[in-house]
């Protein structure tokens, strides 16, 4: 019996995968996996020593705990065929927009659920992860889940009512900041810094800006006052960013993402 198997291996499952196997809290002959792309499957097999599943089913009876990483919209169709075989057994859903009381509905009340949402920047480790805190994990399970979840990055447990607009911020967010790092780079490149230089400055910028944020605790305008000389070069940056719209720009791209459609 293997402690983790994965149904579907795409780049999220994978990077789950491999985070886990690279951090020690998981080997990789301790996994299985289906996915439809065989290729998929035996490149992973051959980097990690996962092991390979001809079916859906097959991973469900191999595994003790199973982590759901398909596209949303086939997941009820999954779930439904395959109701009878994970009775008993513990279900982790990643799959977007399927929070616990959608799944619940679709599985025996004797199968454990919980809806987990990453975001990309987990495939390089550094993700947020956020755990829906209505679920049916026994408290080992649920420290399995963190452990595994926390070798990609941070975790975070969310109530039901918060899920939507934590993983509108954490799951959009990337594109949002890849935006800002481009346009700050783009800025540079327009005064003669070369571009791969100005995406490596704005990068680590943005990346050593945000651990202030977490390692100090201190409130992000306290660290922005603290760059600001009175009447210097960065004030002055603040004061256009102000007049461009900036920080309501941000606040709008949050709303309209949360936004459900009529």
């Amino acid at each position: 019996m293997k402690k983790l198997g994965f149904i579907g291996m795409g780049n999220m499952a994978s990077a789950i995968l491999l985070g886990a196997v690279k951090s020690g809290f998981l080997k990789g002959e301790e996994t299985v996996a289906y996915d439809t792309n065989a290729f998929k499957l035996d490149k992973l097999n051959k980097e990690c020593g996962m092991a390979k599943a001809g079916s859906v089913q097959e991973v469900i009876e191999n595994s003790e705990i199973i982590l759901l990483a398909i596209k949303p919209k086939i997941v009820e169709g999954v779930l439904s065929e395959s109701r009878e075989a994970l009775k008993g057994k513990t279900l982790l859903s990643i799959a977007a927009g399927w929070q616990y009381s959608r799944l619940r509905r679709l599985v025996d009340s004797s199968t454990h659920i919980c809806a987990i949402m990453p975001n990309t920047p987990a495939m390089v480790g550094a993700g947020m992860t956020i755990i829906e805190a209505t679920n049916d994990l026994t408290p080992k399970e649920l420290i399995f889940t963190r452990k595994l979840f926390k070798s990609l990055g941070e975790v975070e447990e969310l109530s039901s009512d918060l899920m939507g607009i934590g993983g509108t911020l954490s799951g959009c967010g990337p594109a949002w900041i890849f935006m800002v790092i481009e346009a700050l780079a783009d800025g540079a490149v327009y005064h003669g810094l070369p571009r791969d230089i100005a995406y490596k400055l704005a990068s680590q910028t943005v990346i050593g800006s945000g651990k202030m944020v977490l390692d100090t605790k201190q409130h992000p305008g306290k660290l922005k006052d603290d760059v600001c000389s009175p009447g210097g070069i960065t004030i002055r940056g603040v004061k256009a960013l102000e007049e461009g719209g900036l920080r309501i720009a941000m606040m709008n791209a949050v709303d309209a993402a949360f936004k459900k459609p009529d």
